[in-house]
């Protein structure tokens, strides 16, 4: 079963910058959106980027406008998420998703660990 794997997650001093992969673990799939998700300990799963598939049309959530962001590539099923001007309440699991044109993310990965100490 496909699976999709995060990378490029690690720990950084507040103002750097990181770059985020997500990849499918076996062949590329068909997907109506790709996206970011983000969990810290004790809060809820926030949304962070997604980005639709055929248009190329980008959201973000508000606390990360102008300093993130997202990008894919068709062909291969991957997205990055471009992490600059890192603040501490941006650490995380980062987690990719894709909308496998079910309407909703019904595909997850594991996760990536982002740490930004201040």
């Amino acid at each position: 079963q496909v699976q999709l794997v995060e990378s490029g997650g690690g720990l950084v001093q507040a103002g750097a910058s990181l770059r985020l992969s997500c990849a499918p673990s076996r062949r590329p799939f068909s997907s109506h959106a790709m996206a970011w998700f983000r969990e810290a300990p004790g809060k809820e799963r926030e949304f962070v980027a997604a980005v639709r598939t055929n248009s190329g049309v980008t959201v973000y959530a508000d606390s990360v406008k102008g300093r993130f962001t997202i990008s894919r590539d068709n062909a291969k099923n991957t997205v990055a998420l471009q992490m600059n001007d890192l603040k501490p309440e941006d650490t995380a699991v980062y987690r990719c998703a894709a909308d496998r044109e079910n309407g909703y993310y019904d595909l997850w990965g594991q996760g990536t660990q982002v740490t930004v100490s201040s």
